[in-house]
C-alpha cells in the first residue's frame, strides 16, 4: 500500500487529481476499521494529516467555516459550542476519548453512514460541504451531499475540505438511542431547534438525511410528523418499528427541553 503525504491543500488536490483511486485518511477511525478487519484493501491512501488549512474553524462574516479535519473533540468545546450546541452534544456522544479525539466532521460526511452523529446537526442549520479538486471548489448541502447509504457527491478527483454554515441561534438538541449511553451506533437519533420553525433531522432511520420543518405552532403534531418522515429497516440493532418509536418519543422530549 502506498501513502500519500501532502503537505499543503494545493498538494493534497494534485495527488488525488492524479491518483483518484487514493482513499482519504485523517482521523481514519472508519477506514482503519475497514482495513483492520480486511474489509479494504485500498492501493494507495492519501494521509491528510499534515495539511494544516484542513485544521480547525473560523468565521467568514455571519458564516462559520469548518475545516474538514476539526474533530469532535474540538467541536464540543469553547465558543463553537455555544454556536452550534446540537453539534456539540452530538460529538460528546461520539465513541471514546480517543475516538473524538481523533475522528473529524469531513469524514463523517464523507463515510454517509445513516448513523453518522454529525449530520443531523448540520443539516438543522442548513450546511453546505466545500468540495475540491484541482478544478476548483463547490458547496453542496449536506442534504445533497449524502446521495445514500455510503454513498456521497464527491467527485473522483474531489476531497471534502470545510463545512459552511450559518448559525440559526435557535435553541437546539441532539439525541440518541442506543444499547449503552457510550461506544455505541446511534439505533436512532435526532436533532432538533425551535426558532422561528421548527426544524428536525434524524439518523439511522433512513438512507439519507431529512429535514423536517414546521410552524411552531404545529408543536402538538411534529413529533408524529417526524416519525412519518422516517424510513427506518429492520436491523441487528432494532426493528423498524422500534425506531419509529423511539424517534416519535425523541422529538416529543427535544421539543419539550427546546421550547421550555
Amino acid at each position: 500500500m502506498e501513502v500519500l503525504s501532502p503537505c499543503s491543500v494545493e498538494e493534497a488536490l494534485e495527488l488525488k487529481a492524479a491518483h483518484p483511486d487514493a482513499v482519504p485518511i485523517q482521523g481514519g477511525t472508519d477506514l482503519m476499521v475497514a482495513l483492520n478487519f480486511d474489509r479494504a484493501r485500498p492501493e494507495r491512501v492519501l494521509n491528510l494529516n499534515d495539511v494544516p488549512e484542513l485544521r480547525g474553524w473560523r468565521r467568514e462574516g455571519i458564516e462559520l467555516r469548518l475545516a474538514s479535519g476539526l474533530t469532535y473533540a474540538e467541536a464540543m468545546q469553547g465558543e463553537l459550542a455555544e454556536l452550534l450546541p446540537a453539534l456539540a452534544e452530538a460529538s460528546r456522544t461520539v465513541g471514546s476519548p480517543q475516538i473524538r479525539n481523533r475522528g473529524t466532521l469531513g469524514g463523517n460526511l464523507a463515510t454517509a453512514s445513516p448513523a453518522g452523529d454529525a449530520v443531523p446537526p448540520l443539516v438543522l442549520e442548513g450546511a453546505e460541504v466545500e468540495c475540491a479538486s484541482v478544478r476548483g471548489t463547490r458547496r453542496v448541502p449536506v442534504l445533497d451531499f449524502v446521495a445514500g447509504v455510503k454513498r456521497n457527491a464527491l467527485e473522483p478527483d474531489e476531497l471534502v475540505t470545510a463545512i459552511w454554515l450559518t448559525p440559526s441561534g435557535a435553541p437546539q438538541t441532539f439525541m440518541k438511542v442506543g444499547p449503552r449511553n457510550a461506544m455505541v451506533i446511534a439505533v436512532v437519533s435526532l436533532a432538533l431547534s425551535a426558532g422561528d420553525e421548527l426544524r428536525a433531522a434524524f439518523g439511522s432511520a433512513g438512507p439519507r438525511p431529512v429535514l423536517v420543518t414546521a410552524p411552531r405552532s404545529e408543536a402538538a403534531s411534529f413529533a408524529e410528523r417526524v416519525a412519518d418522515a422516517a424510513s427506518p429497516i429492520d436491523d441487528v440493532r432494532g426493528s423498524a418499528a422500534y425506531r419509529s418509536h423511539a424517534l416519535r418519543v425523541l422529538a416529543q422530549r427535544a421539543l419539550e427541553r427546546t421550547l421550555a
